[in-house]
This record gives C-alpha cells, sequence and structure tokens, in this order.
C-alpha cells in the first residue's frame, strides 16, 4: 500500500475517532441529556441516504431544519458537522478505494479540506447569529445552483485522468482547502468538485473518492471546533447520526443500480433549497435583540 495512502487512513481513522471522544466527553461534562427525536432522525435518514447516492446532504438538511423550525439558526452549521460526522465515516469506510485515484492527489486534497474545515469552524463557531444566517443563505443559493448544473447536465468536458501534477495539483489541494471550510456553512463538496476536477482534465469518477475522503476527515475536524465552541444542538445532532448510519447502509447497495435515475428528486432538493436560501436571509433582516449575537451555548 502506496505511503501517503497508510498516511490517509491514519489520519481518517485519528480524526474520527477524537470527534467521537470528544463528543462523548463534551455531552459527560455538560451532562447533556436530550435524546433524539424521530423528526431528526427521519432528516438523517433520508438526506445520507441521497448523499451516500451523489445527491448530497448538508443544503437538504439545513432546509429541513428551516423548514422545521429546530434547531436555532446559528447552532445549524455546528449541529450540521457534529451530526454528520460518525455518518460520513461510515461512508469513507463504504467507498474508500474503490476508485483508483492517483494516492498523493487524493491523500493531499483530503488533508486540506480537513485544515480548511479547522479554519472554517473556527470562524463559524464565533460569528452572530445574523452573520450566520447571511452566509448561510447565500451559501444555500450557491449550492443550488450547483444542483442546477448537475441536473441540467451543465458540467465542463470530462477527462480521463485520474491524477494531477503541477499547476493543476497545486489548484486542486488550495481549491479543496476551500471547500472545506466552506462546508462549515452548508455548501456541500460534491457538485463542487466535479466541476473542478472536471476543468482540470480529470476524470468525472475521481470526484467521488475525493468527496468521500475529504468528508471523512473535514467534518470531524469541523465538528471539533463546533465541540469546543458549544454551538450546537446535541440532540438534533444525535438524531443525524443515528439516521444518517442507517440511511448509508440502505443506500450503499443501491448506488450503481438507482445513481443515474434521481433527476426529478434533485429538482424536488433545488425548490426546497431555495425556500431554505430565502427564509433564512429574510430572518438575517428580522430585528434580534442585541443580546443573542454574543451568546454561545450548549444547546440540549
Amino acid at each position: 500500500m502506496p505511503i501517503a495512502q497508510v498516511i490517509l487512513y491514519v489520519v481518517l481513522v485519528a480524526v474520527n475517532v477524537a470527534a467521537i471522544i470528544a463528543w462523548l466527553v463534551v455531552a459527560k461534562r455538560r451532562r447533556l441529556r436530550a435524546r433524539a427525536t424521530w423528526p431528526d432522525g427521519a432528516i438523517g435518514y433520508v438526506t445520507n441516504f441521497l448523499d451516500t447516492l451523489g445527491i448530497g446532504s448538508y443544503a437538504q438538511i439545513t432546509a429541513l431544519f428551516k423548514l422545521r423550525g429546530r434547531p436555532q439558526d446559528e447552532l445549524i452549521p455546528g449541529t450540521l458537522n457534529v451530526g454528520g460526522s460518525v455518518p460520513s465515516f461510515l461512508g469513507s469506510l463504504l467507498f474508500f478505494g474503490v476508485v483508483a485515484v492517483e494516492p498523493v492527489l487524493l491523500a493531499s486534497m483530503v488533508i486540506s479540506s480537513g485544515i480548511g474545515a479547522w479554519v472554517g469552524a473556527g470562524f463559524v463557531s464565533r460569528m452572530p447569529r445574523r452573520g450566520i444566517q447571511m452566509f448561510m443563505g447565500v451559501a444555500l443559493l450557491i449550492a443550488a445552483g450547483f444542483f442546477a448544473m448537475t441536473a441540467l447536465g451543465v458540467l465542463p468536458p470530462s477527462g480521463t485522468a485520474m491524477g494531477l501534477s503541477g499547476w493543476r495539483f497545486a489548484v486542486a489541494v488550495l481549491a479543496n482547502f476551500a471547500f472545506g471550510a466552506l462546508m462549515c456553512i452548508g455548501i456541500g463538496n460534491y457538485a463542487p468538485s466535479m466541476v473542478l476536477l472536471g476543468l482540470l482534465g480529470m476524470h468525472p469518477i475521481a470526484a467521488y473518492p475525493i468527496m468521500i475522503g475529504s468528508d471523512g476527515v473535514l467534518i470531524p475536524v469541523a465538528a471539533l471546533g463546533f465541540l469546543r465552541s458549544g454551538r450546537f444542538s446535541h440532540g438534533c445532532a444525535l438524531g443525524l447520526t443515528l439516521g444518517g448510519l442507517l440511511g448509508t447502509l440502505c443506500a450503499f447497495p443501491l448506488v450503481n443500480l438507482i445513481a443515474d435515475h434521481l433527476t426529478l428528486m434533485r429538482w424536488l432538493v433545488i425548490v426546497v433549497i431555495v425556500y431554505a436560501a430565502v427564509s433564512m436571509l429574510r430572518s438575517a433582516r428580522a430585528p434580534v435583540p442585541e443580546s443573542l449575537d454574543a451568546v454561545i451555548e450548549f444547546h440540549p
């Protein structure tokens, strides 16, 4: 096994174990007793099912949280990452190594996304509620745009390369750093990765292990930042985790069977995301007591 692949596996396992232990420690110290509810579990199941099939999950979870009215807007980024950590780890274990992307490129992009997530989580954890609402509203509109590009087939001409070198390698690694940071405010990295790698001349299928591997590292890294700050909903995150694990396991055997027949579902997702984006931006314009902007708390 190439040394780059060994390093990647070590990093993947280490950050996920650290995130799980950190969550358990935080829950014990803060005596977080909130239990997962069936709506949170259902959201985790459906969105991770679709994520495993290549549609993504972050924008959809945000939209469903807004429709449900729980958790509070400023807790959504942290809840997404804390609740998505374990399902993303499972997805990485299921899919990692299925597509033979050049190991050094894969390891470099995955690790750079993790660094980006750490920077992004620290930034988002300190943002006031209005700032989070504005950023997430814009992020959702960008995500809807990428979804529309995918549904319409408006993607760059596909290449055949499974690796990159020179300036293309550098661009891919730096861009994945940015994608990792943007994941902290709800922009999924699958569609952007497909567009980027297509422009750089790689085969479209190469985006999949890079996306899955990046999620497996950047989500727990971001979760560590939100666990440290306390800006997440424990109960909602627990529901996402339990439902997400089941959704990932159920979708995995169906990937090759139905992944290419989800156009209608993608358009429905776009409508929901646009609704959530407008709702988030409208919330940002509503008057908010100044005291709420400074609150950082553990939410049940």
